[in-house]
This record gives C-alpha cells, sequence and structure tokens, in this order.
C-alpha cells in the first residue's frame, strides 16, 4: 500500500504535474512578474492616469485665465472682483447677504 494509491492524490504520480504545479505557484506569487506586482502596478497607472487627466484640466483653467488676463480689460474686472480694487475716483459699496455671512462664519 503505497502513499498515492488514495483516489485523490493519484494524479501526483505524475512528475510533470507536479513540476508544472510548482511552476505555476512560483511565477504567481513569488516571481519578479507576479500578479501582485503586476496589480500594484496597474493600480498605479490608474492613479497617474487620473492625475494626467487633473493636470490637464488644470492646465485648461490657467489657460482660460492667462487669456483673460492678458487683457486690459480682464485684469481690471480681476482686480475689482477679486481685490475689490477701485479707481482713485469711485466709491465702492459691499453688500453682504445674511446667508454669505453665515457661512463665512461657518468656515472660520
Amino acid at each position: 500500500m503505497g502513499i498515492f494509491d488514495n483516489k485523490y492524490l493519484k494524479p501526483f504520480k505524475n512528475i510533470y504535474l507536479i513540476v508544472f504545479i510548482v511552476f505555476a505557484i512560483w511565477m504567481l506569487f513569488f516571481d519578479a512578474h507576479s500578479l501582485i506586482f503586476h496589480h500594484e502596478l496597474n493600480s498605479d497607472i490608474e492613479e497617474l492616469e487620473y492625475q494626467k487627466e487633473h493636470y490637464k484640466n488644470e492646465m485648461t483653467k490657467d489657460n482660460k485665465a492667462i487669456k483673460e488676463l492678458s487683457t486690459e480689460e480682464g485684469v481690471e474686472r480681476t482686480a475689482r472682483e477679486t481685490y475689490n480694487m477701485k479707481k482713485s475716483n469711485e466709491d465702492i459699496f459691499i453688500i453682504e447677504y445674511e446667508d454669505s455671512i453665515a457661512k463665512q462664519k461657518q468656515d472660520e
């Protein structure tokens, strides 16, 4: 009575099958080109592609801002709206609504 007489262990009598199983396990988990390593690389690639799209969108927004600021009217409008600047002979009245004041207090 041998060790391979069991019906579940009979396929392991074939040395080629044993070598193939060991080779497959080695290639799947332990080799430098394993599935785990490829999965990590694929996730890195997806993250980098997402960042690439994000930066492309940022570049298009910046290009629009550059075009806007290249004209005299664009610079004046940006200074007035963003920085509340005015000409020397003007008066500016800033109107704040109650809901915008509440938002500012929550942000602080």
